[in-house]
């Protein structure tokens, strides 16, 4: 069997050579889903492992802060790595470590084994994402990298899309441990195949490890992360534990930047710092890990909470969202090169913003269909994004530390990301409490923003007095509890109560919606200080 060793002109290579290259993309494809997967699976099963494990609702969320804070400090390091040991080894080291911690996950027995075994998986698959990228750019030429690019992109951006939807399923269907056992097959398949396919290959002069400037940035980023997963449950601020880590990730920082500028062989390159599309493209990274990831965190709960709907049929409306992601996806690859790169990010970036300003337009009556299309529409805007965004972002970063560059930009992705569900998150439980007390001052039989069935004659029909009916609520939707006995204050003054709330919730994510529409559209202008000429220059090989 012949090893991939490296980019060849797809018009000079022989049929088997097409083949095998085939299989890598579908290999590195099955890495890439299986980690962006993991990110996201596990959360729908929480409330099953809280019972089974009989943990606490804070207690149970280690299991997911535990895979976020290990997979964000260890993901800076699979660059170094790569380039020390060689890619196959760490990649397939990678997938075995991860595939065996998922095996473990499903099989403990209390919530300490299970949140020790998920560190150990953040850990394994924090490689997974940089070192498939990475694979993948070399073993496409710099003009076919943006169909390379859209190919890789499905997996990262399907698994967090995907995630929830499936482990609802598997969790409904089997026990939560199917969760993490359906890693097996795809592990195995995965580890056999790059063992196949690649050729080992590390630096003839690696250099030397920064342990200084590695733990500075663990730190900062270990601390930072657990700031904003905390934050939301023990009140951000007001909490001892968040403004502790809120200066340990300052200080961290700030010390990091300090010794990279100062040591003779930093943690990441200076020169990856000093490429201005990189950069930028690191910027446009986290908006779009904001954009995508966001929006999947927040639709769901909407859909369950305030509409009613059960976890599966939450995933089959949220499914065309993946669906308009891979058409776009697919289109963009054949335009990369014919269009400026630039615009093609645009146009995704203008599509997302107009999916989401409709999403600011939902009320709790709003229509499947309305939903079905309004995340088609974001997904293809999403699409058209990350494929143009990789490419241009790594056409200039010489290929000595395009693996490096790789791990920062998977690093900003996942940044984006917490940052903007920590912020959002906070801010609709902040609105909903507003909320709530606003339209609390209008809960009365003499406010004009109710309309009650009590008219002694509607068409000619006497109407039962004893039950009063309302039509319209203050904020959109229909009363969804049909009439109520006047003769009952108590049950009335329950279902009010229960309504308001929902109301006040339905505000309060329309306003998180609105801040994700204009996120989107704010950064657009920055898009045209990347160099366009930069997707016609060969990067540098030294």
């Amino acid at each position: 069997m012949r090893h991939w060793s490296g980019a060849v002109p797809a018009l000079t290579m022989t049929p088997e050579q097409l083949r095998r290259r085939r299989w890598l993309t579908v290999v590195v494809m099955m890495a890439t889903i299986m980690q962006a997967l993991d990110g996201t699976i596990a959360n729908v099963a929480l409330p099953s492992m809280q019972g089974s494990l009989s943990a606490t609702q804070e207690q149970v969320a280690w299991v997911v802060t535990s895979f976020i804070v290990s997979a964000a400090i260890a993901t800076p390091l699979a660059g170094f790595l790569a380039v020390r040991f060689g890619v196959r080894r760490i990649l397939v080291s990678s997938v075995i470590g991860f595939t065996v911690a998922s095996m473990m996950c499903g099989a403990a027995q209390t919530l300490p084994q299970l949140v020790l075994f998920r560190i150990l998986q953040g850990v394994f698959g924090a490689s997974l994402v940089p070192l498939s990228q990475s694979l993948m750019m070399d073993a496409y030429t710099r003009e076919e990298q943006g169909k390379a690019m859209a190919m890789w992109g499905v997996g990262t951006m399907l698994g967090p899309i995907s995630g929830p939807t499936l482990g609802g399923w598997l969790t409904d269907e089997y026990s939560w441990r199917w969760v993490f056992y359906i890693n097996l097959p795809v592990g195995i398949l995965c580890a056999v195949g790059l063992m196949i396919l690649v050729k080992n290959k590390a630096s003839d002069t690696p250099r030397p490890f920064d342990l200084l400037g590695f733990s500075l940035l663990a730190i900062a980023i270990g601390s930072f992360q657990l700031m904003l997963d905390r934050g939301e449950q023990i009140d951000w601020f007001s909490s001892r534990e968040i403004v502790v880590e809120a200066v340990v990730a300052a200080v961290a920082a700030a010390m990091f930047v300090l010794h990279m500028l100062s040591s003779d062989h930093p943690f990441l390159p200076r020169d990856l710092f000093r490429d201005r599309n990189l950069m930028l493209g690191l910027g446009f990274t986290a908006v779009t890990g904001l954009l995508m990831i966001v929006t999947a965190t927040l639709l769901p709960p909407f859909l369950q909470q305030l509409k009613g709907y059960p976890v599966f049929t939450t995933g089959v409306v949220m499914a065309p969202r993946g669906i308009g992601t891979m058409l776009s996806m697919f289109l963009v690859s054949r335009l990369i090169g014919r269009i400026d790169a630039r615009w093609l990010i645009a146009i995704g970036l203008s599509l997302c913003a107009i999916s989401l300003y409709d999403m600011t337009l939902f009320t709790l009556d709003v229509s499947e269909s309305r939903i079905v299309w309004n995340g088609f529409l974001q997904g293809g805007g999403l699409g058209l994004i990350f494929p143009p965004l990789t490419t241009l972002a790594f056409a200039t970063v010489p290929i000595r530390i395009r693996t490096e560059g790789a791990a920062l930009n998977a690093l900003m992705r996942n940044l984006g990301a917490s940052i903007g569900v920590a912020v959002l998150v906070a801010l609709l439980g902040r609105n909903t409490q507003i909320n709530r007390s606003v339209l609390a001052e209008h809960m009365s039989v003499f406010s004009p923003l109710w309309r009650f069935g009590t008219t002694p004659m509607e068409h000619g029909i006497p109407v039962d007095r004893s039950h009063i009916v309302p039509h319209m609520m203050p904020f959109g939707g229909s009363w969804p509890y049909g009439s109520v006995p006047i003769d009952d204050p108590s049950r009335l003054i329950a279902m009010w109560s229960e309504e308001l709330n929902r109301q006040a919730a339905s505000i309060a994510y329309l306003n998180d919606f609105r801040i994700l529409a204009i996120s989107a559209v704010v950064f657009i202008p920055a898009l045209f200080f990347m160099r366009r000429q930069a997707m016609l220059a060969r990067p540098s090989r030294r």
